[in-house]
């Protein structure tokens, strides 16, 4: 049967809950805790960046220890730069919420998004947990997505359903990103949940295999943040037979529902990037290495010139051409490359096609959604990435983010 998209359903076992602990703003929804039953398995990917913050460092080591019971999330402050009173509030965090739960401090991972720099109102945090788990319910999805955003316009959520063996499976998954967006990871939180009775070991490589070509492949503006992660759980809840091989077509489904999530999310959050007014795929193909294609992409995707012209609706294919010749490939042949905007040439043998005209450039860019395909003639291997436009409300929003 094929997968089933839907924009969201809830996973048996999986409960979440909201509360407003006034970490940044008043009234609104910062704080969100997410409980796993006991039995869950659990996989999950952290930000490379060398600052990470002190809720990456306590939720990498935690889970290294034993299945977490509860994830624990806040917007509005980092807590990262922080150094060593960064560490000792994200485990007072952990702590506060195994008291009010009765677990061990060491089976909650800690999550934080926001302002870095700026002390974590651990007093503030822990005093909202009670009523965050007296809102506990499988329905909290859309609640908890709206209270993990930032700068985020709306709230991020994906769901597929597929059968096992006859019997229905979810996956569910909730996400927040908008600006700082560029892997690895690609600046942002995003939770999976599924109902599947899966072991860890496939968990984690179904997660890594969905990452790479989502979370993995977008930027918004080249910048890799402190805390990003991303998590997937499965209850274990389903009435499906265990998946335990690889080869299997329930894990085969499993991994394409969960890599599907993964993109529909990823696609969210560089839809949504801050002041973005285009979507736009940068497909490059023809390279000797994935390697040479994805700096060619990025080299594209990261030029403000480039980005400047996609928000003006300007097809000035100069400036993309002039990202391909500086991305660093040694020995490119400008008369071997093409370039593309969706069907139309606009580049042929390293110079202007001749068919091309401003008109059809401008009519392409002027769409919310479209690609720019580089062909470099020299192999086989190629590479995307998901980028958008870079526009006035960009630099507003980040000139204005701590005010």
């Amino acid at each position: 049967m094929s997968i089933k998209n839907r924009d969201f359903a809830p996973v048996t076992g999986i409960r979440l809950g909201s509360a407003a602990a006034g970490i940044k703003y008043p009234d609104r929804n910062d704080l969100v805790v997410i409980e796993l039953p006991l039995g869950t398995t659990s996989a999950a990917v952290f930000t490379r960046n060398a600052f990470c913050a002190a809720p990456v460092v306590v939720a990498r080591r935690n889970l290294g220890l034993r299945p977490p019971h509860y994830l624990l999330i806040n917007s509005g402050n980092a807590n990262a730069g922080r150094g060593d009173q960064g560490i000792d509030d994200a485990e007072a965090c952990c702590e506060g919420l195994a008291e009010v739960v009765d677990c061990q401090p060491s089976q909650v991972l800690p999550f934080s998004t926001g302002v870095i720099g700026e002390p974590l109102p651990v007093s503030r945090l822990v005093e909202a947990l009670p009523q965050a788990i007296h809102s506990l319910t499988e329905d909290g999805w859309v609640t908890a997505a709206n209270a993990i955003m930032t700068t985020d316009t709306v709230p991020k959520l994906a769901s597929r359903e597929f059968l096992i063996d006859g019997m229905p499976t979810t996956v569910t998954g909730m996400a927040k990103g908008s600006g700082m967006i560029r892997p690895d990871m690609a600046t942002m939180l995003a939770f999976i949940a599924t109902d599947a009775i899966i072991p860890p070991k496939l968990l984690r490589e179904c997660l890594q295999q969905a990452v790479e070509p989502s979370f993995n492949a977008i930027t918004v503006d080249g910048d890799t943040s402190t805390n990003d992660a991303c998590v997937l759980v499965a209850s274990g809840m389903s009435p499906t037979a265990p998946i335990s091989d690889v080869k299997s077509v329930a894990y085969q489904r499993f991994c394409t529902a969960v890599a599907e999530v993964c993109m529909d999310l990823a696609r969210a959050i560089v839809r949504d990037g801050e002041g973005a007014t285009k979507l736009v795929e940068v497909l490059v193909e023809g390279a000797e290495s994935q390697a040479e294609a994805k700096e060619v992409a990025y080299t594209i995707a990261h030029s403000p010139l480039v980005k400047t012209a996609l928000f003006a609706s300007d097809p000035n294919w100069g400036r993309i051409l002039a990202a391909v010749g500086r991305a660093g490939i040694e020995d490119l042949d400008i008369k071997n490359v093409a370039i593309w905007l969706d069907d139309t040439c606009i580049v042929r043998s390293g110079a202007r096609a001749e068919e091309y005209t401003e008109e059809a450039g401008q009519a392409v860019m002027s769409r919310p959604e479209f690609s720019i395909r580089v062909a470099l003639g020299r192999g086989e291997a190629d590479a995307k990435v998901l980028t958008c436009d870079l526009s006035c409300d960009y630099v507003r929003i980040n000139a204005e983010y701590r005010t």
